[in-house]
């Protein structure tokens, strides 16, 4: 699939708890594409320094090697891995209030989302492979509907064609 290889699918890294998988977030993709004008964007757009706006993912294992530093404050990373879990899709209380209380509308809309969705493809076809399978379609669901350029989470428009895909995808920030 443009945008995202096999091993990112299978990397557990980028499986973020809450469902807002890291191979879709700008801020991952800034970092491993290497593009520096896309970090700064990203960095604005959250606040945060270019020098600082810099992710592999937050389900690294400790000491993450580069974590975005509103994910090592994330309350739900630390929910999970203090209960055992890798995702929120394994915990019989989803959605709680520190779903429902995310910092951002439309991270809350895309959690909804996905969480059941991760569930549905576990259930399908078992952990390793349904998760896999969950991001691959997460990645597949950032795409333009307009010329089919990968996106990444949270796009406003189509950094190649410049259609609006914020309304087809999960809407603005």
């Amino acid at each position: 699939m443009e945008g995202w290889s096999e091993s990112e699918f299978r990397n557990r890294d980028l499986m973020a708890p809450c469902g807002l998988y890291c191979g879709a977030c700008g801020v991952y993709i800034a970092t491993r594409d290497g593009n520096e004008k896309f970090r700064t964007v990203m960095g604005t757009l959250y606040g945060t320094k270019p020098e600082e706006t810099r992710c592999r993912g937050c389900m690294q294992a400790e000491p993450a090697g580069e974590l975005y530093a509103y994910c090592k404050l994330c309350p739900i990373r630390d929910c999970v891995r203090g209960k055992g879990f890798y995702s929120c899709h394994q915990c019989g209380q989803w959605p709680c209030p520190a779903i429902e209380n995310f910092g951002l509308a439309t991270g809350v809309r895309v959690m909804k989302r996905a969480i059941p969705v991760w569930r549905e493809k576990v259930a399908a076809l078992g952990d390793e492979e349904g998760s896999v399978e969950w991001a691959r379609s997460e990645c597949g669901r950032y795409h333009c509907p307009s010329c089919g350029k990968p996106l990444f989470r949270g796009a406003r428009r189509c950094r190649a064609c410049k259609a609006e895909v914020a309304d087809d995808l999960d809407g603005t920030l």
